[in-house]
This record gives structure tokens, C-alpha cells and sequence, in this order.
């Protein structure tokens, strides 16, 4: 009974770790590859990129944007955005985008800079987004802290409570009659 337990505890415990490995490849692996990782928070670009979505923004060259490519910008220093570029307008010898989110009525009232371009989305990943913005701020830190500590325990606890399973006995092999008794040997030596 207590080694039936101990196997479904490790199965579980092995699930809860290996998705807490992807959740933190999906957030920190791209980086290795150069690429932004944001947070979707409004509907403006739905249903390409839905609220709650984690993107993954690829710099690019500014000189090669055109009209309908989305891009990632800066807004101000605290703030970024994900539209599409709906017109390039030249203003004061340079050439500027006016961007509008998928869902939005009206275009943005900014024109965006190439200064403030920040790369191309990728690829994105729906809704994972919540858990990122939740364990980003004080309640979902202490949250994300005590997960930690729980599957810790979860992987220490098993050998605290079971003990280490006794280990069973080898059968000795019944002694042979003949000097070499491996099969093997024998049909070698013949």
C-alpha cells in the first residue's frame, strides 16, 4: 500500500515540477534567443493577440516596417503597446507611424517614432499572461514564493514520512553443476 502512495506522490510531484519548468522556459528561454517577452493587458489587438497573452517580440529593422505590420512600442518610459501600422506619415523630414489597435474604433492619437519601436511579435502564448502579471506584484510574489516552498516539501516530505523502502532481496542463482555456467561462455567456447 505505502509503495503504491509513494508512486502516485512522485507522479504528482513530477507533473507540478515539470510544469513549473515550462512555465519558466516559456518566460525566460526566449530570452536566450534574443527575444522581449510582454504581457497582453487590454483587448485592443483581440482576437489576434487576446487579452491575458504573453508575446514574444523580435527586434527588427525600422527602416523595413510597412502599413499592416504590427509592432511593439514604447509609449513612455513605464508603458508599451502592440498595434498595427495603418499609415506612415512623414512629419518634420521623417517618416512616423500612425498605429490603431485590431479592436479599436479610432487610430491612436500619438504618432509613433522609430525611436520608440521596440521589434515585430513573434508568436504568442494565450492567457498564461494572468499568471505572469499576478506572480509581478506583492500578493502573487508571496504566492509564487510559498508554491516554491510547498513543492519542496513536496519532493523532501515522501522520504520524512515512508523512510527509504527496504530494499529487496537478490535470489541467489542456484550454483551450477558445470564449471561455466553462462550460456553465453559456453556456446563460445564450443
Amino acid at each position: 500500500m505505502k509503495s503504491t502512495i509513494r508512486k502516485i506522490w512522485d507522479a504528482a510531484t513530477a507533473v507540478l515540477v515539470c510544469l513549473v519548468v515550462v512555465f519558466a522556459g516559456l518566460l525566460v528561454g526566449p530570452k536566450l534567443f534574443g527575444l522581449e517577452v510582454y504581457i497582453v493587458l487590454s483587448g485592443s489587438m483581440e482576437p489576434e493577440y487576446p487579452t491575458g497573452s504573453v508575446i514574444y517580440v523580435q527586434e527588427t529593422d525600422v527602416e523595413a516596417l510597412d502599413y499592416w505590420d504590427v509592432i511593439t512600442f514604447r509609449l513612455s518610459e513605464k508603458t508599451v503597446a502592440t498595434h498595427r501600422i495603418i499609415e506612415l506619415v512623414e512629419e518634420d523630414g521623417q517618416i512616423k507611424y500612425r498605429t490603431k489597435g485590431d479592436a479599436n474604433e479610432i487610430h491612436d492619437e500619438t504618432l509613433v517614432t522609430k525611436a520608440q519601436v521596440i521589434g515585430k511579435p513573434v508568436f504568442c502564448v494565450p492567457y498564461i499572461g494572468y499568471a505572469v502579471n499576478y506572480i509581478q506584484h506583492p500578493p502573487g510574489l508571496y504566492t509564487a514564493i510559498s508554491v516554491g516552498a510547498v513543492m519542496l516539501l513536496l519532493l523532501l516530505l515522501p522520504d520524512l514520512i515512508f523512510g527509504e523502502e527496504p530494499k529487496k532481496k537478490e535470489q541467489e542463482a542456484p550454483a551450477a553443476e558445470e564449471e561455466n555456467s553462462d550460456p553465453v561462455d559456453a556456446r563460445l567456447e564450443e
